[in-house]
């Protein structure tokens, strides 16, 4: 049996919530600032920027018990679409806002995603699963006011969440202990708002960013397209959901947007104006091969943008940080921008918290570009790669590429989607070389597990935050002094039982064997999963939790990048 000494650890299990979601209410943080301990503010943090980005900020730090104000320059919600798809992986991260069940309600699972050559040859073919290793649809369509909506109305039921409207941000302060905000109202009126830290989630062209004058790198890769977006006047089916037509004499993109909702992408042509493409007669022109006219489907959006690669070198300076498009920008292709924002917050917010508690040295923070820069730093390239493939228009290019993609495909099936990328910077589990400790750095997977209080995803269960998964009959070897330090985490240690096994109060049956085959595979009695649903570390043998632990503790006491001695 597992060896714990006796020490209050936070395990808890599905709670009714106080609103009519129907979705157990995300733990809050178990190290608030001490009264009295820090600056007075009007906030623990300003969130500059209202998008999905920016509001998934401020409901997770709310659900810390952080005081936030979000400002947003747009005086209503944005009614039209933008983003039409997230990941399995970012689903997650969003149903950790407790929104899980509307989610459900607001998207629809896609089946795949292909790319056709002119001649209707499948020349990519990637088959999305109903359930995928996250717990979620490998891939969700959305309309983005949906999403919006349901988050705003989450927002709205924590207390310590302000989402202040009409509010344009035009001066930002730092002082010693706190940040100064300006903000200007519709009339221009100025009022100053005061946080501990401010996080700019305010776009592609970031006031929060330009403050800062931080450098960014542009790889110059861009084209402009014409945007449709559609409502369907009948359900219509489309298989697979996404499509990419690799046609030389006009790439284009059919992707699902939701319930109800299509998306189609028209790339502008060498030598077409865009003043041209930019008209509705165009749009419903261009729609009209695709059975798509007044008819049949309403017009809710055309217009021309340019996609943009770049990224920002820093994503912190002093107590102001960015997130989002603020700090990066990537070409569509691969349907990675608003994952990449949401990556970036989830990947965050823990540690302001951390911070903001007093259980880890700024210097944490630093953490936060170093680790996301570097997965978003790949995003972009993959990104950029694919453009390169699809915006091709010389028809004997698009010839040579069509053969040797399908000389290179012959007799293969549908591929599955890749996993989501792994962390390969930042705070991990180390070899005494310095290289992260396999496997460290990988989202953990989410399957299904048994506790007392019935069956669910492993998330909903044992709860967020950080979590010791051990296995069953490991010695974890966690002494008054460990122990204490994972409860100031708030940290939640279960046991994994075989699929018949009975759940006790510091255990879960693993319903399908996920995580023990996961244990299984990497040869490991313990692991340590950090909020952000990575991997910090695992280790087996004697001690190994412990080991874990005292890793982790002597990592957030320095924030250093120099590996404390562990295994190898």
């Amino acid at each position: 049996m597992v060896s714990l000494a006796p020490f209050p650890f936070r395990h808890t299990y599905l709670r009714q919530p106080p609103c009519d979601e129907g979705f157990p209410v995300p733990e809050t943080s178990p190290h608030k600032q001490p009264a009295g301990a820090g600056p007075e503010t009007d906030a623990d943090v300003i969130v500059v920027g209202n998008g999905p980005v920016g509001a998934t900020l401020g409901i997770l730090l709310a659900q810390r018990g952080r005081r936030t104000v979000v400002l947003e320059r747009r005086g209503r919600p944005y009614t039209l679409p933008r983003a039409t798809s997230f990941d399995g992986e970012t689903a997650r991260l969003l149903a950790g806002c407790g929104t899980g069940p509307g989610l459900g309600r607001i998207t629809e699972p896609a089946t795949g995603y292909q790319w056709h050559s002119a001649d209707g040859e499948v020349l990519l073919d990637i088959a999305f699963r109903a359930e995928g290793p996250y717990g979620w649809p490998d891939a969700s369509t959305v309309h983005q006011p949906a999403l919006e909506e349901l988050l705003a109305s989450r927002a709205a039921a924590l207390p310590g969440s302000t989402v202040v409207r009409g509010r344009r941000v035009v001066g930002i302060e730092e002082q010693d202990d706190r940040v100064v905000v300006t903000a200007e109202d519709e009339d221009g009126a100025a009022r100053t708002y005061t946080a501990r830290w401010v996080v700019g989630c305010d776009g592609a062209n970031s006031f929060v960013r330009d403050h800062l004058e931080v450098p960014v790198t542009d790889l110059g890769f861009s084209y402009e397209w014409l945007l449709c977006d559609v409502r369907l006047h009948e359900p219509g089916e489309f298989v697979p959901t996404n499509v990419q037509i690799c046609d030389p004499a006009r790439p284009t993109t059919l992707v699902g947007s939701g319930p109800g909702h299509r998306r189609w992408e028209f790339m502008r042509l060498p030598g077409e104006r865009a003043a041209d493409l930019n008209r509705e007669e165009t749009a419903w022109r261009l729609l009209a091969p695709y059975g798509v006219t007044p008819d049949t489907a309403t017009l809710l959006r055309s217009t021309t943008y340019i996609f943009q690669s770049r990224w920002a070198e820093r994503w912190r300076a002093g107590r102001v940080l960015l997130a989002g498009d603020a700090a990066h920008l990537m070409p569509p292709f691969a349907g990675q921008g608003m994952c990449s924002g949401i990556r970036d917050v989830v990947n965050l917010v823990w540690k302001l918290d951390l911070v903001a508690g007093g259980l880890a040295p700024e210097s944490l923070l630093d953490t936060y570009t170093e680790e996301r820069r570097a997965q978003v730093h790949r995003s972009i390239l993959s990104s950029v790669q694919l453009g390169r493939v699809i915006c091709v228009t010389d028809p004997s290019a698009a010839a040579e590429r069509d053969s040797t993609i399908l000389a290179g495909r012959r007799g293969r099936g549908p591929a599955l989607p890749d996993l989501a990328s792994p962390l390969t910077e930042g705070l991990l589990h180390r070899r005494a070389d310095g290289s992260p400790l396999s496997p460290a750095g990988e989202v953990v997977p989410q399957g299904r597990v048994r506790g007392l209080s019935g069956t669910g995803l492993f998330d909903d269960v044992v709860g967020r935050g950080f979590v010791l998964m051990l296995a069953e009959g490991a010695d974890a070897g966690l002494d008054a002094e460990r122990s204490a330090f994972l409860a100031d985490l708030g940290t939640h240690v279960v046991t994994l039982l075989p699929e018949d096994g009975t759940p006790q109060s510091m255990s879960v049956a693993d319903v399908g064997g996920v995580y023990r085959a996961f244990l299984a595979r990497h040869g490991a009695d313990a692991v340590l999963i950090r909020p952000d649903y990575h991997v910090y570390g695992a280790a087996s043998g004697l001690g190994a939790a412990a080991a874990l632990v005292d890793d982790l503790r002597a990592r957030l006491s320095s924030s250093s990048k120099e590996p404390t001695n562990c295994p190898t």
